[in-house]
């Protein structure tokens, strides 16, 4: 059986050979491209599918991805649109009043420093609208936790508990949480959001899968913890995944997943294993970022390292060992600088050729650059953090020394880079992402001429960006990325051609509001608009 799926204007992403006519389809994968009537005439195939749109392009893969997160997030309270202390507590009060007495609630993504008077919420606030409702609530970066007494209660997080290593509970004169968790401190909390009470994840994940495929993800890098994992195999076992996925191992599971003998790459197409997600600082936004100066509102304020030197080293090395890539979280200069030192040592250490990434990348002293190419290590990075966080570089990074969300520079100097979201911290759709790359600009255009716009890259390298840069990082150079032969039949049809390069230089928004119109992974429609 072979289907051949047409379209007048399909993007290969193969410098070669960038616009075809026609993919032919065999079982899931592509067999021929090229002239879509000669392929009809030559193949004689079984059925021929006209597809809908401006454009076909090939399936996006979301580099750096917490699905679990999304997937609860459609069951959460969603504070981002929140413009104030009282108008997030009024959006918790209508929340809770919708669930079972005394039900967690959990979601969030507040940003503090988009609030009209840009406080600190305490446990205390909170308290005037849960009602008997424990409550925890993620920060817009995920670095930090605004509980209420009942929920600080229930995790053990009183005035005698003491901070864990990489992480705080900010306190009060006399010693008293004040429900604001940092880092490795909301992992209590966390570890009850990961459990029964937070829902059925195999069920919300088949939402969320639903979403990801309506903006154009046939694949992703998944790095929620293991309640994900074990949710994805069930999912897989029956028959329900519609998405690839590849499967992140958390720092905590790293031990057992060696013990298991789990391998990155091992798996199917459809579901295998990823790198082990080690994290060397916090976020910008929390302040816990590792500088190499201090912000610009505090000095004295170099951020967070979460791991020393050899805590890093020790992980990294045990997982290369046995067969497990490395992904580190690093935001900050430093972190990133500390982050190349480890791999420098692992890379000479082991001469192991598994994949080492930076997760975000943010900010690199410049001389880092060409360490990340020397070394082998992908950049793997959010456009989208960039335009979210403008006005924060500005405001707190006015004078530091650094390529930030240096796009341009990292391809420049031959390094490979993988985009993703970062989802739900930003919106999972990739064509805000593309436009992020594109523009430097927010949807509203601004700022005018893009933020740093020496750092821009084309529309061409932001696609590669979400497709052959993502599968070379999980070892599925051969599979994925491109729309050639012998690759997976994995493609979407979009109604704006955003490689035109009309809509780039006269109306570059409508790549950020571009719609996919339908979404084939393995050959098969997963997911089309109505």
């Amino acid at each position: 059986m072979s289907t051949l799926f047409r379209h007048p204007r399909v993007f290969t992403g193969d410098p070669s050979r960038p616009f075809v006519t026609g993919i032919l389809v065999e079982n899931d994968r592509i067999t021929a491209v090229g002239d879509g009537a000669e392929l009809a005439t030559t193949h004689s195939p079984s059925d021929i599918v006209e597809l809908p749109g401006e454009v076909v392009l090939p399936g996006m893969h979301d580099a750096h991805i917490h699905t679990a997160g999304i997937a609860r997030s459609l069951v959460s309270v969603d504070l981002r649109g929140a413009r104030s202390l009282q108008d997030a507590l009024e959006r918790v009060r209508e929340h809770a009043q919708s669930l079972p007495a005394g039900a967690w609630i959990f979601g969030g993504r507040w940003d503090s420093n988009k609030w009209e008077r840009p406080v600190q919420p305490t446990a205390a606030d909170l308290d005037t609208v849960s009602g008997d409702h424990p409550i925890a609530l993620s920060s817009i970066d995920g670095h930090t936790m605004w509980a209420n007494s009942e929920a600080l209660r229930r995790a053990g997080i009183v005035a005698s508990w003491p901070d864990p290593p990489g992480g705080m509970a900010v306190r009060d004169a006399g010693g008293n949480p004040t429900g604001i968790l940092r880092e490795s401190a909301q992992d209590p909390i966390g570890d009850i959001a990961a459990g029964p009470d937070a829902g059925d994840l195999p069920r919300l994940l088949l939402a969320a899968q639903e979403h990801l495929l309506s903006v154009g993800l046939t694949a992703v890098t998944d790095l929620n913890g293991e309640e994900a994992r074990a949710a994805y195999i069930q999912l897989h076992q029956a028959g329900e995944l519609a998405i690839r996925v590849v499967k992140g191992i958390p720092m905590e599971a790293l031990d057992l997943a060696i013990q298991q003998g789990r391998r990155t790459g091992d798996g199917d197409d459809w579901l295998r294993v990823g790198p082990v997600k080690l994290f060397s600082d916090g976020a910008l936004g929390s302040r816990t970022c590792h500088m190499s100066r201090g912000f610009a509102d505090d000095p004295t304020n170099l951020g967070m390292a979460v791991m020393t030197h050899r805590q890093m080293y020790d992980a990294a090395r045990a997982a290369v060992d046995a067969g497990i890539a490395v992904a580190t979280h690093a935001i900050g200069d430093q972190a990133c600088h500390d982050v190349l030192e480890v791999y420098e040592q692992i890379r000479r250490d082991t001469g192991t050729t598994l994949p080492l990434s930076i997760e975000h990348t943010q900010y690199l002293q410049p001389g880092d650059v060409a360490r990340l190419r020397k070394w082998d290590v992908t950049a793997s990075m959010q456009p989208t953090h960039c335009t979210s966080d403008i006005d924060l570089v500005r405001s707190l990074l006015p004078d530091h020394d650094l390529v930030a969300y240096g796009w341009r520079s990292v391809l420049d100097a031959g390094v490979d880079l993988a985009f993703g979201s970062d989802a739900p911290v930003e919106e999972a759709n990739p064509f805000h992402g593309i436009h992020a790359a594109v523009t430097r600009q927010r949807g509203d255009n601004t700022p005018e001429g893009g933020f740093q716009p020496d750092e821009r890259v084309t529309v061409a390298e932001a696609i590669a960006g979400y497709t052959t840069g993502p599968a070379k990082l999980t070892g599925a150079a051969g599979d994925r990325g491109m729309l050639t032969a012998g690759m997976l039949a994995d493609f979407i049809a979009v109604d704006t051609d955003i490689t035109d390069p009309a809509i780039l230089a006269d109306e570059p928004v409508r790549i950020r509001e571009a719609q996919v119109l339908q979404s084939v992974v393995g050959g098969e429609t997963r997911w089309q608009r109505d």
